[in-house]
């Protein structure tokens, strides 16, 4: 993709064109929480906007409480007493959202302007504190001043959806390594983290799943990951089984849950949601790999393409999991 398809706000003030770096370098380059969306039909549509908001601030929020260095810039353990303050006081969803969407009205009709004719656009929002600055401030600020203390980056870039439907599309997938730390939030180091897995990428692999034992499936690298299976020990498998037949009764839809350590994507509360809206079995179970003989279908989800079947078989390191890889 050229320069001339990205585009950059950061705190409020927009950058040339021209000096705009690639999305992955703008998040190796700053800590932070992070979230990722995109536009839809032909730019009218922000996907899922209000849940991006709160993601990424569920994201700084957990960040702040649990790993204050992979949230802030040049840390300073002095700015260290002010941590509980702002976790206590802040109202980080309103805060967020007022400085995000500043930074959206100030970018995107630029980047709606500039794109190319029915281009898609992928639009990045980073939060990223500077600890220096909260502590030279003497802990004298409040909600008003707080983004005095935040750097918020957005970045906008042209996006072409893949196609569906058709054959060879599908998703080529790998076991490859453990589970993320702070897995429920959304931050810019593992884009550098993950750089080690993907030197573990076959060529015709397109996604990395992530698993502590290489059985029970987590997520992917940038995806969550679900199975259609056949429920066990029930009296209609056997049934559905020589009939070549699936119905809600004989089948449900397996990912593991938040608890054993996954990232809560927006695509995956959505599925989460119509499923139990409209009566489809869905239990949030780690999928295991040793009972993928009960696997009907597979797919992974992402605001890329919402969701995507699986083609190809996995590959795991079996025995030698634990020996290699270990557990975190």
């Amino acid at each position: 993709m050229s320069q001339s398809n990205r585009f950059l706000c950061t705190n409020g003030v927009v950058s040339p064109s021209p000096d705009t770096p690639p999305v992955t370098t703008l998040l190796e380059a700053h800590p932070g929480a992070y979230t990722t969306t995109r536009t839809h039909n032909n730019g009218s549509e922000l996907l899922f906007w209000g849940r991006h908001l709160t993601r990424l601030s569920n994201s700084t929020k957990i960040l702040l409480t649990t790993r204050p260095k992979l949230l802030f810039e040049n840390p300073d353990k002095n700015g260290a007493p002010f941590l509980g303050f702002l976790t206590r006081s802040v109202k980080w969803d309103s805060v967020i959202e007022a400085l995000v969407n500043d930074s959206i009205r100030k970018l995107f009709p630029t980047a709606l302007k500039e794109r190319k004719c029915k281009e898609e656009l992928a639009i990045t929002a980073l939060v990223s504190g500077n600890l220096e600055k909260l502590s030279n401030s003497g802990g004298e600020f409040d909600e008003e001043s707080i983004s005095e203390f935040l750097d918020v980056y957005l970045h906008i870039a042209g996006y072409d959806p893949p196609l569906y439907g058709i054959r060879g599309n599908g998703a080529h997938l790998a076991v490859v390594g453990p589970g993320r730390d702070v897995a429920n939030a959304k931050y810019s180091d593992w884009v550098r983290l993950r750089k080690s897995l993907e030197k573990l990428r076959p060529p015709s692999i397109t996604e990395l799943l992530l698993s502590n034992d290489g059985d029970r499936i987590l997520e992917g690298c940038l995806t969550n990951f679900f199975v259609i299976c056949l429920k066990d020990n029930n009296e209609d498998n056997n049934f559905a089984e020589k009939k070549g037949l699936q119905t809600f009764r004989s089948v449900e839809i397996q990912t593991a849950p938040v608890a054993d350590g996954i990232l809560p994507g927006v695509i995956r509360q959505v599925i989460t949601q119509i499923c139990l809206q409209i009566g489809i079995p869905l239990r949030e179970v780690a999928p295991s790999w040793s009972q993928r003989e009960l696997w009907v279908e597979a797919f992974i989800t992402t605001l890329g393409c919402y969701s995507m079947l699986i083609q190809s078989k996995f590959r795991t390191h079996g025995n030698q999991w634990n020996q290699k890889h270990g557990r975190r």
